[in-house]
């Protein structure tokens, strides 16, 4: 018996991976979080599966379902929402489950920011502007944030800012970034980012908050960074054409000669 715990994207059902697909499909219990994980990665499900939508359940009822399934020996597909590396509350499970013997594996699944820049049609790191973005949040009931990891310190080093369950406090979020980042800056919130219903705002930090509607109260990604609509960037080295490569040798002393 093996519990496999899967990403299963941020929102589309065809967003699942297929090693996901076909783990679902191969498992006779399926506990999945029902606030988040669209039904229709639940069709994948065996049709006499066992069910269960853990969001009304605690951590210790979510473990006795797993202890049960475990018990019988049956494998449980374990669904979270995007990715499970980041805000997915695995980590207290792996830890129960390690503590019982009890066998896991974990598949990924795309995270909310990928699907987020795709909807905004979007490369994060274009060069000359910005190699580097940062996935955080602002502090929530459920978790603290740790004493060094602020946004104005994540702001200071004018990387793009993905900034996840952070909408409700969408004023303290500009407040703190402005000072680093300018009023002029874009930013965008895709919020529910892939589901049918997905909206984006675009605008500047100086103007985004008269342009957000109170519906925007959960699932909504705010990015901010110079990439954003950027049309004055650098091109990449990577294809130049006399950019020296092992696939592409350019020059009469090339760094990777072919191999006749």
């Amino acid at each position: 018996m093996t519990v496999h715990f899967i990403g299963a994207g941020p929102g589309a059902p065809d967003l699942l991976t297929l090693r996901g697909r076909d783990l679902i499909a191969a498992c006779p219990v399926c506990l999945y979080a029902g606030s988040l994980v669209p039904e229709g990665v639940l069709a994948h499900c065996p049709p006499d599966a066992r069910i269960v939508n853990t969001a009304p359940l605690s951590l210790d009822e979510i473990i006795t379902e797993i202890a049960a399934a475990h018990a019988l020996g049956k494998d449980v597909a374990r669904l979270h929402s995007g990715d499970l590396s980041i805000w997915s509350a695995m980590g207290e499970q792996l830890r129960r489950l390690r503590a019982l013997g009890i066998p896991f594996t974990v598949t990924p699944g795309v995270p909310s920011f990928s699907a987020a820049a795709a909807a905004l049609e979007a490369e994060l790191t274009l060069p000359g502007l910005a190699q580097t973005v940062v996935l955080t949040r602002t502090p929530g009931r459920a978790s603290a944030m740790p004493e060094g990891e602020k946004l104005a310190a994540f702001g200071a080093t004018g990387a793009v800012l993905a900034i996840h369950l952070s909408i409700h406090l969408l004023d303290k979020v500009i407040a703190e970034l402005t000072p680093h980042y300018g009023a002029d800056c874009p930013v965008a919130i895709v919020w529910r980012a892939s589901w049918p219903d997905q909206r984006i705002i675009r605008a500047t930090l100086g103007t985004l908050n008269a342009m957000v509607g109170s519906e925007m109260e959960r699932t909504a990604l705010i990015v901010v960074g110079n990439t954003l609509g950027a049309a004055d960037f650098d091109e990449s080295r990577l294809y130049a054409a006399d950019y020296d490569r092992r696939y592409r040798p350019v020059g009469a002393e090339p760094r990777f000669p072919e191999v006749s």
